[in-house]
């Protein structure tokens, strides 16, 4: 019923957003632009879309390394994910649960409206609240995300979620004569220091207890991405027949439970830092498409992503080694010979 009801939510949503807004500039071209004070809209509590956003952080900061910028997020994970990006200057959080700190939720909108800002940017254009909060704001430039119908044939990784609005919004500044050169577009990025990976590089070695290279699987996902239990334990028995000289363990997820009932060496926290600088000093992490996917694809390792629901277009690994599985077409031995061909194990 609940799962019913919030589509019928976001479809109404949808509906009544979606002609809102059109990307709005004042100006002709880019010596009319002192863009300064930034704000990016993401209302969203989840850490894999969380995560997703680093790499338009990144841009702003590539395009704009003068500029403050400000996050308006849902939940409350938003502050650990930035804490290294010294361009971050506010991060307005709405509660995860609007109606049970409906004054926060107030007053999280209304701030929106005491703040002047150069440029504000939808960074996703299916969200409603984001096309809502960027009418909202007081700014010279909004931009809503509109899709550019003729990059879609120029790159080939357009729908990706972490690069759609980097690239419509390259389009968008480049009206101004404003333009990135570096054609990349940036990986997810916790910003580990060295003090997290050497603290994750301890923690890994008193769990494994030798010098081998670790394969790390997460066994757990949200509703029908997740992998059965008979699903895991075959996958594992493959994994560890072709494997030998690899540890393998298993980062376990907040609600604590395990598909392979904890018969290998698990690794548990709550801290995604400390997750992070964990899985910094691993050799490839393997999971389901979920949060945690992206968590380790954001600390640098090379992560493989099983997909059999999502659209892995939009949502897959694109770190340096990392790639997506589509399980739908494939069995666990050719998964397993996928792993150890592209990655060389």
């Amino acid at each position: 019923m609940k799962k019913k009801i919030n589509a019928i939510r976001r479809a109404l949503m949808k509906s009544l957003t979606k002609n809102i807004g059109k990307s709005q500039q004042k100006g002709q071209s880019n010596k009319d632009i002192n863009i300064k004070r930034v704000l990016i809209s993401r209302p969203n509590h989840r850490l894999g879309n969380l995560l997703l956003l680093t790499p338009l952080v990144q841009e702003i900061e590539n395009i704009f390394p003068n500029s403050k910028i400000d996050l308006f997020v849902k939940g409350g994970v938003t502050p650990a994910i930035y804490k290294n990006y010294k361009n971050i200057d506010k991060i307005i959080q709405l509660p995860k649960r609007p109606f049970s700190n409906i004054l926060k939720y107030i007053k999280g909108w209304f701030s929106l409206r005491w703040n002047n800002y150069d440029l504000v940017i939808n960074a996703t254009q299916g969200s409603s609240s984001g096309r809502l909060s960027v009418l909202f704001t007081k700014s010279d430039y909004k931009f809503f995300g509109e899709d550019v119908v003729a990059l879609e044939s120029e790159y080939d990784d357009y729908h990706h979620i972490a690069k759609n609005t980097i690239y419509n919004l390259r389009s968008y500044l480049s009206d101004f004569g404003i333009k990135n050169e570096n054609k990349d577009i940036p990986f997810l990025d916790l910003k580990l220091d060295q003090n997290e990976i050497e603290n994750g590089k301890q923690k890994l070695s008193e769990l494994v207890k030798n010098e081998k290279k670790t394969i790390c699987l997460f066994t757990n996902a949200t509703g029908d991405k997740c992998y059965s239990e008979s699903w895991w334990n075959d996958f594992y028995e493959k994994l560890e027949a072709t494997f030998p000289d690899y540890n393998i363990i298993e980062l376990l997820p907040v609600e604590n439970i395990s598909k392979l009932n904890f018969k290998i060496p698990t690794f548990y926290s709550k801290d995604i830092r400390k997750m992070g600088g964990f899985l910094a000093n691993t050799a490839v992490f393997i999971a389901a498409d979920n949060g945690v996917m992206h968590l380790a694809s954001a600390s640098g390792t090379p992560t493989v992503g099983l997909f059999s629901i999502t659209d892995e277009k939009i949502y897959k690994p694109y770190n340096r080694n990392s790639f997506s599985i589509n399980t739908n077409n494939f069995d666990n031995n050719k998964v397993i010979e996928l792993i150890k061909t592209s990655l060389s194990l």
